[in-house]
């Protein structure tokens, strides 16, 4: 079957219809998911450093079908079918990077495609906008943020005004814990059940996911205390979350599959080296096949502690969402940082290390 998927992905990638139309963009974003469902399942199967350094260089590059859909949908960005290709472009170049340059490959273009929703479609009643204010809300910059308050506000359709609610709400949870912008969010959580609870977004409702917020907020805000669990190492060692009980824990939710395996193998295992002598566990959970696990474990690849996980019954019970996701708590298992991987995570765990001592 791989190799069938090989052979069709040149061919639809060379037969892409030609002009701004909605069927070359749904053509655009079937050909990227159809290469990165491959790509997956290729790389569950790579086991080796070898063959995980191939399947590392084999990945489809997201920059190429970013680029792509540009080209179909940029001169027509103020066109109300271009929203959803749109929200979707959004979601793959957020990020990206230049490669001889630190800075983001598609800023101008994505600053153009959040003033485009902003001067043509906020205010109006199109259902379309619903995958919009989600891509915004994965974002989570200032203009974002404006932007849904905005569809939040002005749009004339309540329905779409619950889930601009919902996810600025989920824009917010990313700027901190006080007690203003907690009151914000719950105040927006009310809206989004309200207005919206029935609304299907992809495979889920927004009831879900405002009941999913509710519960970042009651069991996963900062200061409250970490959800215990127990797991299985790579080598069958079973390990408890509140044995760690004295120690900083930095949980490090990751896969070899995810877009930065390789920066976060990188990174963790420099983390893994700086704590080695402090009072701080950096603890993964993973969730590839525990085979393959155990064969990065064993080869060096990866030099820290793991707890396989390849039904994301862990990562579910922390509403993981995006990956890597790290939480850092303290020695008394209190949430103090919850995030990407990076030095925002690193320099919580070392300031809360030093307290300890």
């Amino acid at each position: 079957m791989s190799c069938i998927r090989a052979a069709i992905l040149p061919l639809l990638i060379c037969t892409l219809p030609t002009g701004a139309t909605p069927e070359l963009a749904a053509k655009i974003q079937q050909t990227w998911e159809l290469a990165a469902t491959k790509w997956k399942a290729d790389a569950a199967k790579a086991f080796s450093s070898e063959q995980r350094a191939n399947i590392i260089e084999s990945r489809p590059k997201a920059a190429a079908y970013a680029q792509r859909m540009w080209d179909a949908i940029g001169n027509s960005l103020q066109e109300p079918w271009t929203i959803e290709p749109s929200a979707w472009f959004l979601q793959i170049s957020d990020g990206i990077k230049d490669p001889t340059k630190t800075v983001t490959l598609f800023a101008s273009q994505i600053e153009a495609t959040k003033k485009a929703v902003l001067e043509h479609h906020a205010r109006n009643p199109d259902p379309r906008l619903n995958t919009m204010c989600f891509a915004l809300a994965r974002l989570s910059d200032p203009l974002s943020l404006s932007i849904l308050e905005k569809i939040e506000s002005n749009n004339p359709d309540s329905k779409i005004q619950g889930v601009a609610a919902l996810a600025t709400a989920m824009v917010i949870k990313n700027l901190g814990d006080d007690g203003d912008l907690m009151r914000k969010r719950l105040t927006y959580l009310r809206k989004a059940i309200i207005n919206s609870a029935e609304v299907e977004i992809g495979d889920t409702t927004v009831a879900k996911l405002a009941e999913n917020e509710l519960y970042l907020i009651r069991y996963l805000s900062k200061g409250r205390e970490a959800p215990d669990f127990t797991g299985m190492d790579s080598t069958g060692t079973p390990f408890q979350l509140s044995a760690s009980h004295g120690k900083v824990v930095a949980l490090i939710f990751w896969g070899s599959s995810i877009p930065q395996a390789d920066h976060t193998i990188d990174y963790t295992n420099e983390m893994a080296a700086k704590f080695k002598d402090k009072p701080v566990l950096v603890l993964g959970i993973n969730h590839d096949p525990l085979e393959k696990l155990k064969a990065m474990r064993s080869d060096g690849t990866v030099n820290w502690r793991n707890l396989s996980d390849p039904d994301n019954q862990l990562a579910k019970s922390y509403r993981v969402g995006t990956w890597p996701m790290v939480y850092v708590l303290d020695h008394k298992r209190r949430i103090h940082y919850a995030g990407g991987l990076g030095s925002f995570a690193e320099f919580t765990a070392d300031a809360l290390a030093d307290e300890i001592r």
